[in-house]
């Protein structure tokens, strides 16, 4: 019997490999922040006058800009400084939580340009309402935006829960189940923006989004494994293994929130029981201390008000044993802690490292190893949804151009 030949990939033309450099050189210098041609061509392996072709294209169509000279130290003649523009293409992030909403706009080099918060309790309100009230926000970000010349590329959304293809398809503490997010947003903003394109809108988990910004702008060093939590009414997490996001089967890996640390606790609205947000989420929390707020509770914390005190070490050690089977389990570099923990930290993160001191096997977690940090105050889940709409115009250029 003739076998049949295996398929295979279709040689690259000279378009196509040109499409690929530009790439290539567009990212080289959005991980510089500033270079030169020379360096670039050092860093990427092409020619100097191969470099020079693609930085001039991609100044033309506004993805780079020149600044200044620099000068090596060596003979020749300086440099000229090369960087992403601060004008044009810019990504849209838009966070959607229980009791807020939060917008940002990052331009090329993943900078914070504009950056609108607003406190919305969307328990009560039907999902469209919820996703009105955002693609609001979104479109003041997006004037504001305009006024500085940035040129929208594409909206990311952050929700909390399980989102695939564009639907939340169970986000407990929202009360949502199989809602089209992506579509109802995208009605919702069409029209109420300063531009003319309808701009295309995608989603993922607010954790996943948050690790991302942890990663991207954060202060971890060459850390690349890591677990991510946020605190906030729930718990979210997320998984990042060697730069890229762990996201299981279906996209719905890293929902430590829902792990039950109590077989027999308190009903969950996921419907389980015993789950760790009912310990370690903001509601429960609050409900433990008798506080009306986050910043009321860490301020008792502080002064050592016993009530207070003993939420927030009871909330740690229950983080620490569920924390603990995950870090046994991947073997991260370190846990990140985001939304309200990092106020909370003084209290909270002896409990937590304690409890992971006594229960990872491999003998490396100690409160002296200072593997369990805060999140930077500079990576919300907004700005890393945003930074994800920039990495798609890094990946392809062309397809962006204006």
């Amino acid at each position: 019997m003739k076998k049949t030949p295996p398929i295979r990939e279709p040689k690259a033309d000279k378009a196509s490999v040109r499409r690929h450099n530009l790439s290539l050189v567009l990212r080289t210098v959005h991980d510089a922040g500033e270079t030169t041609r020379a360096a670039v061509a050092a860093r990427v392996g092409l020619t100097r006058a191969a470099v020079s072709s693609l930085v001039e294209q991609l100044m033309e169509q506004g993805f780079l800009v020149e600044s200044g000279k620099t000068f090596s130290g060596q003979a020749g003649r300086p440099g000229t400084v090369l960087k992403p523009a601060g004008t044009g293409p810019a990504g849209l992030g838009v966070e959607i939580n229980v009791d807020y909403v939060s917008v940002c706009v990052v331009d090329l080099a993943g900078t914070d340009r504009v950056r609108v918060a607003e406190p919305l309790d969307n328990r009560a309100a039907e999902p469209a309402e919820v996703l009105a009230r955002a693609a609001g926000l979104a479109a003041k970000a997006l004037r504001s935006a305009a006024e500085r010349e940035l040129r929208p590329t594409g909206v990311r959304l952050a929700l909390p829960g399980l989102v695939s293809y564009g639907t939340v398809q169970q986000a407990p503490n929202l009360g949502w189940n199989r809602v089209p997010a992506d579509k109802l947003f995208g009605e919702a903003l069409a029209g109420r923006w300063p531009g003319q394109a309808e701009l295309p809108v995608t989603s993922d988990n607010e954790a996943n989004a948050a690790a991302l910004a942890e990663l991207w702008f954060g202060a971890l060093g060459d850390v690349r494994s890591f677990l991510y939590l946020t605190g906030e009414i729930g718990v979210g997490g997320a998984i990042v293994v060697d730069g890229e996001l762990l996201r299981g089967a279906h996209g719905f890996a890293g929902e430590i929130g829902h792990l039950p640390v109590d077989a027999d606790g308190p009903l969950c609205r996921c419907g389980s029981r015993g789950c760790l947000e009912q310990y370690a989420g903001q509601s429960a929390l609050l409900r433990a201390a008798g506080a009306a707020g986050v910043e009321e509770l860490a301020r008792a914390a502080d002064a050592g008000e016993p009530r207070a005190v003993a939420a927030v070490e009871e909330a740690g050690r229950m983080l620490g044993l569920a924390l603990s089977g995950a870090v046994n389990l991947l073997d991260p570099e370190a846990v990140v802690l985001g939304g309200i923990y990092p106020r909370l930290m003084p209290r909270l993160g002896p409990a937590v490292d304690a409890e992971l001191a006594r229960r990872v096997v491999s003998g490396l977690w100690t409160p002296a190893a200072g593997r369990l940090r805060p999140a930077s105050p500079a990576t919300p889940a907004s700005r890393g949804a945003a930074a994800f709409v920039m990495r798609q115009v890094l990946d392809d250029p062309l397809a962006y151009t204006p």
